[in-house]
């Protein structure tokens, strides 16, 4: 059942009240969203883990950095139905930004929510260690818990694949939106870090900053992958569950660089 306090706080009387209703007619009801702090709004689904994605993002603002120098480019990786992009597209409106998600009605929800903002690029991709078609797949987690693997794979033999997608390297992305360096590379994808930084090499030098939510409990071996994965960086702590990385080195150069807020 949803959490009747996080519905009424985040989505006032009325939205909780389409939540209670949606989980017991087993229906889900698209609500609109405005902000003064976004320019333009847009829709969530409830009940579902929709509610508590907005609350990190916009009440916790577990994204709010300050920057030395503003982001030019951003590549959101699970990007689930664009909230972290709308958060960045309004924070630095300057920046181009990919929004890379890999579940086809997260991906179909993103699109609609990004439309009004040039500068967001959504791709219906999956940030991984090759560029090859791969499984995703459903483990129960909600419409924010999808979880990408190989064909086959004999880790996870049990859960639902809901459909095939195409997997891409962030060098692979890099190339393709023809992005010379990522100033903010943030990722929040389900276990999949742990692949991602197993071949890191080609493209680590050329980020600026990252914003990492690990997943050891979902996948175990992510922290050790991206421990090993993500050497040279300067900077490093923790903001509201995220590993946050930022170089200090090329300052010169322009690149933008996190500091703790």
């Amino acid at each position: 059942m949803p959490t009747f306090k996080l519905y009424l706080r985040t989505l006032g009387v009325i939205g909780t009240i389409k939540a209670l209703w949606g989980y017991w007619t087993h229906s889900t009801f698209l609500i609109t969203i405005e902000r003064p702090d976004v320019e333009h709004p847009f829709v969530l689904r409830v009940p579902s883990t929709d509610v508590p994605t907005y609350k990190h993002v916009f009440v916790s603002r577990e994204y709010d950095f300050e920057c030395e120098v503003e982001p030019r480019t951003i590549v959101d990786a699970g990007a689930n139905t664009g909230l972290a992009s709308i958060f960045f597209a309004n924070r630095y409106p300057e920046a181009r930004i990919v929004a890379i998600e890999p579940e086809q009605r997260n991906f179909d929800l993103l699109v609609k929510n990004v439309e009004p903002y040039d500068n967001v690029i959504p791709v219906h991709a999956a940030l991984w260690k090759s560029n090859d078609e791969i499984d995703l797949v459903d483990p129960g987690l909600g419409d924010w818990g999808y979880m990408t693997r190989y064909p086959d794979d004999e880790e996870d033999p049990v859960s639902r694949v809901c459909h095939k997608v195409q997997a891409m390297t962030v060098d692979r992305v890099m190339e393709e939106f023809d992005l010379q360096t990522i100033d903010l590379l943030k990722l929040n994808i389900e276990g999949a870090e742990r692949e991602v930084f197993e071949q890191s090499d080609a493209w680590l030098d050329r980020v600026n900053s990252m914003v990492v939510k690990l997943h050891e409990r979902m996948k175990p071996g992510c922290e050790s992958s991206f421990s090993h994965g993500s050497s040279g960086f300067d900077r490093r702590w923790m903001q509201s569950g995220s590993v946050c990385l930022s170089r200090a080195n090329h300052l010169s150069e322009g690149p933008a660089v996190l500091r703790q807020s």
